[in-house]
Parts: structure tokens; C-alpha cells; sequence
């Protein structure tokens, strides 16, 4: 086994084909095809399949390339440090469903590390990139949630990737709305007490699927629908022309101002929101770090972690 090869299998799993990083190497495509099948044969192993649509890693190849990666990510550390003579850098990436509480532990962590160089990524995107991020091995994190409704298909999705899930908090449904909004004073909210207002959710591409989501209740038909990309624009919605939308019912007042507020949503469907990370993968110091921020905060917010005792609800 040689460090070229695993590069190999990382250009063909960044790019889903054999032809594209055969480009990207400047090799020629059976060249590579060679060196991936060599690769197989001496670790017994079959990594990709192979077919018209592209290459996809196999299960044994998800679990190879958990530990290959965790090599490569050595190997550079190495380069950069001697080779190159630069300060080792940490580096970090997550993936996530447009929460503001992921943002504020990001935040944090970066505050938080000794390291005169890193280099960190947060998105916050559709809930099929989370999936398509870790399988490429872009993040270490993702981070969404799960309920009742769509817990099949995701359970299907983690398990076709290698992925696993674990469990932060469950929340009750929220309605997040302008302050200045007239149901922004009640105890609670009715689905009735929405039809007029518009309906704010953030897109998912063009695999628009209910299932993907990031607000329950996604079958519901509405007057009034307003599709969006960002949590910046959807906090203007909301203020600008009384739009709602479903979330979690965290807020974080460290990142946004004070024109937004959650109201509980009159309505028995809660989520479990989690994290997902590859099965086999030994997890950085980094990623704990960031768990335990995220856990930091939604404590602050009242929410119990799931598997701790004596939490505060």
C-alpha cells in the first residue's frame, strides 16, 4: 500500500468517478483504474462499485477509507511541518441543518484552540449535502435531526453511508416568529392560528423530498410559502413580513438580536436532534471538543442531553 494510492481514492470519492479524477491526477484513466485494483487485491478488499453513473464506495471501502483518511490527514501534517516548514494548523469541518446553537459552538471552538493557524468549515445546508459531506469525507460532523415521520429514510441513508447517529436532545416544536407578530404574546400557537401567515422554509435542491426537510409537518399544503436558503433571510422574512417558521425552540441571543422569539407549537411531534458521524472513525480531539460545546449549550437552553443524568429540563 502506498500514500499515492489512498490519494487516489480520495480524488475518486471527491469527485464520484473513476474518468473525473483520472483528469484531476493527470493520469490516464486506466492507469488509475490499475492502481485502485492493485489496492484491492492486496488488502482483499473490493472498495468501489463500479458502474455507468460513477464509483461508490463499497461497505468495506467506507471502512477503509475511515482509516485511510485519518492516514492522509497525518501524512499532511507531516508535509506541512517539515517539509514546508509551516506551524502545524488544525483543521475542523461540519455539516448541518441551519441551527443557530451549531453556529454558536463553532464559534466557540475557535475561540477556544491554542493554534496560530487552522483551518475550519461550517455549512449549513441541505440535509442530503450532510449526507453527501460525510461520505466524501468533507466533514467529520454532520449534524440534523430525526422524527417519526422521516426516521426511516435517514436511518437508510445513515447505513447505506457507514454512518451512525447519536442523540443530543429531543425538542418539543416551536414556532419562531417576529416579536412585533401579535401571536408573539400567547403562552402557545395553533397550526389554525398560522394559515394566514406566511410559511418560511429553508430549500433543499433538487431533491426537494418531505423527507429532507428541516421542518416537520412537511406534507402540509400552505396559502402562503416562502422558500429560503439562509437563517439570516429567514429571520428577515420573519420580521419584514410576519412570516413564520418550525424549529427547535433554541435561540441563540449570543448571535442573533432580539426581534426573533420561539412560542411552543400546539402539537405532539417531537425531534431528535443528533449527530452523525462515520461508524469506524477514531473521532479528533477537535470534533469532541465541538460535542461538548454543543451539549454546553443546549444545557444553558434547559434541554436535557440525552444518556446524561440529573440534567435540568
Amino acid at each position: 500500500m502506498r500514500i499515492k494510492q489512498l490519494e487516489y481514492l480520495e480524488a475518486v470519492i471527491e469527485t464520484g468517478s473513476i474518468n473525473e479524477a483520472a483528469k484531476r491526477l493527470y493520469l490516464t484513466q486506466p492507469s488509475l483504474s490499475s492502481a485502485i485494483k492493485d489496492l484491492e487485491r492486496e488488502m482483499g478488499i473490493t472498495i468501489f462499485q463500479r458502474s455507468n453513473s460513477g464509483a461508490r464506495l463499497t461497505a468495506d471501502g467506507r471502512e477503509f477509507m475511515n482509516y485511510a483518511k485519518q492516514i492522509l490527514d497525518q501524512v499532511r501534517l507531516l508535509d506541512d511541518r517539515f517539509k514546508h516548514q509551516q506551524a502545524l494548523h488544525q483543521s475542523f469541518a461540519v455539516s448541518a441543518q441551519h441551527y443557530a446553537f451549531v453556529v454558536n459552538a463553532f464559534v466557540e471552538l475557535i475561540k477556544e484552540i491554542n493554534s496560530p493557524t487552522y483551518k475550519f468549515t461550517l455549512r449549513e445546508t441541505e440535509t442530503e449535502n450532510i449526507f453527501n459531506d460525510l461520505r466524501a469525507f468533507k466533514s467529520e460532523l454532520g449534524v440534523l435531526y430525526i422524527n417519526n415521520f422521516n426516521r426511516r429514510i435517514i436511518n437508510k441513508l445513515l447505513t447505506e453511508n457507514g454512518l451512525k447517529f447519536t442523540p443530543l436532545f429531543v425538542a418539543k416544536p416551536h414556532v419562531f416568529l417576529s416579536r412585533y407578530n401579535p401571536l408573539a404574546k400567547r403562552q402557545s400557537i395553533s397550526l389554525n392560528d398560522l394559515t394566514e401567515l406566511p410559511y418560511l422554509s429553508f430549500e433543499q435542491g433538487e431533491n426537494n423530498s418531505f423527507y429532507f426537510s428541516e421542518e416537520i409537518q412537511s406534507t402540509l399544503s400552505h396559502k402562503k410559502e416562502i422558500k429560503v436558503s439562509d437563517r439570516a433571510t429567514i429571520f428577515n422574512l420573519m420580521v419584514g413580513l410576519n412570516g413564520y417558521t418550525i424549529s427547535s425552540g433554541i435561540i441563540s441571543s449570543k448571535l442573533n438580536d432580539d426581534k426573533i422569539v420561539a412560542i411552543p407549537l400546539e402539537l405532539d411531534d417531537p425531534i431528535t436532534i443528533g449527530i452523525a458521524q462515520h461508524q469506524h472513525t477514531v473521532p479528533s480531539q477537535l470534533s469532541l471538543k465541538f460535542i461538548q460545546l454543543l451539549k454546553n449549550h443546549i444545557r444553558d437552553y434547559g434541554f436535557k442531553i440525552i444518556g446524561e443524568e440529573n440534567e435540568r429540563v
